[in-house]
């Protein structure tokens, strides 16, 4: 740093008189003071690096405010960048389907009769989800596919079997198969 402050003493002494009004420039657009700290300290780092290619006084400020503004939408890059990835944890963590064993009494037993018609990892996925309640991570991983993957099988399959159920129940399917009146299973 002694021979930053040899080659442009100056610039350095420009940004350390104006420590005060850089630390309020970003504590007035970021919401945690101590963030808004760390940035301003990264960028002195940063500008006293460089300091020696700034010439006078003025241009220093303005270069100074111009790394602010770019250290400012890095930070706010980061924090969107991390605010998604925790986003997608949560959702790729979190199954929305969990197993009501009621369901299991409730359900048709047409429905059993039909999974053998579906796509084997349609009625796979219909069974251990639905049925069994098991978790669409777990199943998606026994079964060597993404969650999203499986998301989106399990989707299909329950459509597949929405229409297998329509075309062999009828009425009694459209309003949910809860109160079923297809003959009971040999």
């Amino acid at each position: 740093m002694e021979g930053v402050r040899q080659q442009s003493p100056n610039a350095v002494a420009v940004l350390v008189d104006n420590h005060r009004k850089f630390l309020s420039f970003l504590n007035g657009r970021i919401a945690n003071p101590s963030d808004a700290e760390d940035i301003l300290q990264a960028a002195f780092v940063k500008g006293i690096r460089k300091a020696d290619s700034i010439r006078d006084g003025e241009s220093v400020i303005a270069w100074f405010y111009r790394l602010l503004r770019n250290a400012m939408v890095d930070y706010y890059r980061h924090q969107d960048a991390t605010r998604r990835a925790m986003e997608h944890m949560v959702r790729m963590n979190t199954d929305t389907e969990t197993h009501q064993p009621d369901l299991e009494d409730a359900v048709c037993q047409c429905v059993y009769d039909l999974m053998p018609t579906l796509k084997d990892d349609y009625s796979r996925l219909l069974m251990r989800v639905d049925l069994e309640g098991a978790s669409i991570a777990e199943v998606a991983s026994e079964m060597s596919m993404t969650a999203n993957n499986a998301r989106v099988k399990l989707h299909r399959a329950r459509k597949a079997l929405g229409k297998q159920l329509q075309l062999s129940c009828g009425t009694s399917a459209e309003q949910g198969c809860l109160d079923c009146d297809c003959p009971p299973p040999p």
